[in-house]
């Protein structure tokens, strides 16, 4: 089942193909537009008015919260050492902890973008196409590159 039956979908939030997205166990605000081929973990929230492009993956320990744009294929990341196997053993969930990251108001992200866990992308950022986002980001700031780095001022909405 694409939408398990523990989301959360706010008023007027709307996915386009709901069978070609995996949502579970999360909380999408209301009037947000899911894109296509994007997974959402449990845990994983989503605040309103919010846009996630196609092929994008949030996971476990995410939070954006609203007015966020998230660009095609962005991938959030929320372990900062993983591992297949602990002690020859393959590893479950009791084998590691979820790094929370945050993504605060009106901040955009752009595709193909790569976020790192623990980190804070602050009100009204911008990430650039392919940045490597490795620290957190000032509010209004706009960052970019490999790792990414503070480029100047982002433009207003």
């Amino acid at each position: 089942m694409p939408i398990a039956p523990d989301v959360v979908l706010g008023a007027g939030a709307t996915i386009r193909h709901p069978d070609l997205v995996n949502l579970y166990g999360c909380r999408i605000g209301a009037e947000t537009r899911i894109g296509t081929f994007v997974e959402i973990q449990k845990g994983a929230e989503v605040g309103s008015r919010c846009k996630i492009s196609s092929h994008t993956f949030i996971c476990e320990g995410v939070t954006i919260d609203d007015d966020v744009f998230v660009g095609h294929g962005v991938m959030f990341i929320n372990d900062r050492h993983p591992r297949a196997t602990r002690g020859g053993q393959l590893q479950t969930e009791a084998d590691w902890q979820v790094v929370p990251t945050r993504v605060e108001r009106g901040a955009s992200i752009g595709s193909g973008a790569v976020v790192m866990c623990g980190v804070t992308i602050g009100a009204g950022a911008l990430v650039g196409a392919g940045a490597v986002v490795t620290r957190d980001v000032a509010a209004g700031t706009t960052v970019a590159g490999v790792p990414a780095r503070a480029r100047g001022r982002a433009p207003l909405a």
